[in-house]
């Protein structure tokens, strides 16, 4: 999957900018814009929990990216698909079933304390319509990798883009365009997930 960093940690990551600290910010703001936070220990806890969501949404599809960068993430993806709930990971799949995908998943870079917001690389088409498409989305975080505003997260986003996408998703879609009224999930999905996973490089399951 091309994105505009294919290694955020090592070319716009350092300790002045990314700091654990700010987890609980993040958390609390994230909470506040509707989103629905699960800080997991491990890879085989954010597999557990990502069955969980697929049965709670009695999905029949659901459309995946960045397993490519992550070989704890494919094998989530792998080890959860079944020919009755298929998991699409392949970028043509991920069009051709978008559309009627109950549950996209994917990867944020890094989390925001002061809007409870995730950066995430949306360079390929692929990954802007999981996260759009799909009435429900998911994203799986590294839960050390926060940052502490807006200001922080544009240096280093500043670090790595030249050309392409990268957006900030906080909470589900929302509007309050006809009377006044908050509504969730009119441009885009109604829950979002964040699985925050304490060690990315633990247990896969």
């Amino acid at each position: 999957m091309l994105k505009i960093c294919q290694d955020w940690p090592k070319e716009a990551f350092d300790d002045k900018l990314i700091d654990a600290k700010y987890w609980d910010d993040f958390e609390k703001n994230a909470t506040l814009a509707a989103a629905e936070v699960f800080r997991v220990k491990d890879l085989a806890a954010a597999k557990a929990k990502t069955a969980e969501l697929i049965k709670e949404f009695e999905c029949k599809k659901v459309i995946a990216t960045c397993g490519d960068k992550n070989q704890g993430i494919k094998k989530i993806y792998e080890e959860l698909s079944t020919p009755e709930v298929p998991i699409y990971t392949d970028k043509f799949e991920i069009a051709e079933h978008a559309p009627t995908a109950d549950l996209g998943l994917s990867v944020a870079e890094f989390g925001v304390g002061e809007t409870g917001g995730v950066c995430v690389d949306t360079y390929s088409y692929e990954a802007r319509v999981t996260g759009m498409l799909p009435p429900v989305h998911a994203v799986y975080i590294n839960a050390n990798y926060m940052t502490e505003n807006l200001t922080t997260a544009l240096k280093i986003i500043s670090r790595v883009y030249k050309r392409g996408y990268v957006g900030f998703i906080t909470g589900p879609s929302r509007t309050a365009d006809i009377e006044r009224v908050l509504t969730l999930g009119v441009h885009g999905p109604s829950r979002f997930f964040v699985i925050a996973i304490e060690n990315m490089e633990g247990s896969e399951g």
